[in-house]
């Protein structure tokens, strides 16, 4: 025990710390005030950062939220008057048609005469009834020797068909059906919806206007082959063809004469032409339809880049408008 104590008795005391110096103290507190200092500094420039961020993001919101709002009104609101608009207009080229068509009696006759000059070269009077050529006098002046003047006709026993006329009339028909296919009180809910209709009747508009200002294009064995030829009375020679058909408002026909030079078959055509005011309306009147279903297609076209619109993807505070 004696041992021990003696230990804790002979233990020296504790030396006191030195004193922190003066240079120290000062160097600390500046520090602490510079550190208090970009506190301070950040604490002042972050809320104007953040804040400019915040109404960015709002103004973003609101944008968006505009969109959808003017998106889900086209396709709630505009998209029905338009295809109300567009069958009205449909409607009024049908009537022009001088066939059966949506109620449209057809059946309309007007006489032509087409002709060139000299009228010896080649002329045609003839009755157009609907889209059938009823009855035809055609003369035309042969272009070898002996040089003259050939004659046939078409008659109502064997009358001469515009497959043109049909054929557009068909394709606005569909056109029609494809606007009478859509509900007045049905809600389209994409623009993928509204682009599928509105490229239906398109398509089908296209067509028809094609139908009337472009004829299909035949070559000459198959024009003399063909079945209209066997209309003519008396028949033509098979060196000759005789061709009427419609490019844009315009009944055209068209007298091919085939000639052999050395073993080389060549042909000579003239034609001659006569304005029809129907086929004019009608092209205006398509014109008008596909004009009124493009300017639809181009503005649901901005709303499709936005593949998550759909009808109801706002709050429904949002969609009390």
């Amino acid at each position: 025990m004696r041992q021990t104590n003696s230990l804790y008795t002979n233990r020296h005391g504790q030396r006191p710390l030195p004193p922190v110096p003066e240079i120290i103290l000062t160097a600390e507190n500046d520090n602490q005030s510079d550190d208090n200092n970009s506190n301070n500094y950040n604490t002042n420039t972050n809320p104007g950062t953040n804040t400019s961020e915040l109404n960015k993001m709002d103004a973003e919101k609101q944008e968006a939220k505009n969109l959808q709002m003017e998106f889900e009104w086209v396709l709630k609101e505009e998209v029905h008057q338009l295809l109300k608009k567009l069958k009205v207009v449909l409607i009024e080229c049908a009537h022009r048609f001088p066939v059966p068509l949506y109620e449209n009696e057809g059946k309309k006759t007007e006489k032509f005469i087409l002709s060139v000059s000299p009228p010896e070269q080649l002329k045609a009077i003839l009755t157009l009834t609907g889209d059938t050529i009823t009855q035809a006098d055609i003369s035309f002046k042969l272009s070898k020797p002996p040089y003259q003047i050939q004659r046939t006709s078409i008659t109502q026993d064997s009358p001469w068909k515009l497959q043109q006329v049909q054929d557009a009339a068909n394709h606005l028909q569909q056109a029609i059906n494809h606007i009478d296919d859509v509900d007045d009180s049905y809600h389209f809910k994409t623009s993928d919806e509204v682009l599928h209709v509105i490229g239906n009747i398109l398509e089908a508009l296209q067509r028809g206007r094609l139908s009337l200002i472009i004829p299909k294009k035949k070559p000459i064995d198959e024009l003399i082959k063909g079945r209209n030829m066997k209309c003519l009375a008396p028949n033509l020679s098979e060196d000759l063809a005789v061709s009427f058909y419609l490019q844009s408002h315009k009944l055209i026909i068209a007298v091919y004469q085939l000639t052999n030079i050395q073993g080389t078959m060549r042909f000579d055509s003239c034609q001659a032409e006569a304005s029809v005011n129907w086929l004019n309306e009608v092209l205006l009147f398509l014109t008008a339809g596909l004009q009124l279903c493009q300017q639809l297609k181009d503005k649901i076209s901005v709303f499709s880049l936005y593949k998550d619109f759909t009808v109801g993807s706002r709050s429904s505070s949002a969609l009390s408008y």
